[in-house]
């Protein structure tokens, strides 16, 4: 079996990105039953199903790529960085209510950088992550008007 994977991270990301995109695919189309909809008028399940047609997509061409060329093998798992983007995310939910919208995603921005072994606290790293910020409490709660506080409740507001 060995001998078929000539690159086996691209064939084993390949697995993983088609096995969670048909995870999301029965969950959005046969565990929940969500209504797909059509393009000019979708419903509940047309994002999740075409989102994860695409993931299931990338991950065969993945696949397919460790199959056909040679790459890079396996290394060792980094728990780490991947123990503080869980962190980082976990903390996101827990202090939306309380702290508000831009006090979580500082928190997950920074938090979820701090992940990465070339993460410097500069003022551009810090200007580009307020920016994104300011994004998307404009795109998120006054563009579409999704129901998050800016500050929560913690602050007083």
């Amino acid at each position: 079996m060995s001998s078929l994977i000539k690159g086996p991270k691209d064939f084993w990301t390949g697995v993983m990105y088609a096995g969670f995109g048909g995870i999301a695919f029965a969950i959005s189309r046969e565990y929940w039953e969500y209504s797909f909809g059509s393009a000019g008028r979708m419903g509940p399940g047309y994002f999740p199903t075409v989102l994860s047609c695409l993931l299931m997509g990338f991950g065969l061409l993945a696949l397919l790529r460790g199959l056909r060329r040679d790459g890079p093998a396996i290394g060792g798992f980094a728990w780490k960085p991947a123990l503080l983007v869980l962190a980082s995310t976990l903390a996101f939910g827990f202090l939306l209510q309380g702290a508000g919208l831009v006090v979580a995603l500082l928190v997950l921005i920074f938090g979820s950088a701090a992940a990465s072994v070339r993460f410097r606290l500069e003022w551009k790293a810090t200007l580009l992550a307020f920016g994104l910020v300011a994004f998307c409490a404009f795109v998120f709660v006054k563009g579409l008007g999704l129901p998050m506080p800016l500050l929560g409740s913690w602050f007083g507001a």
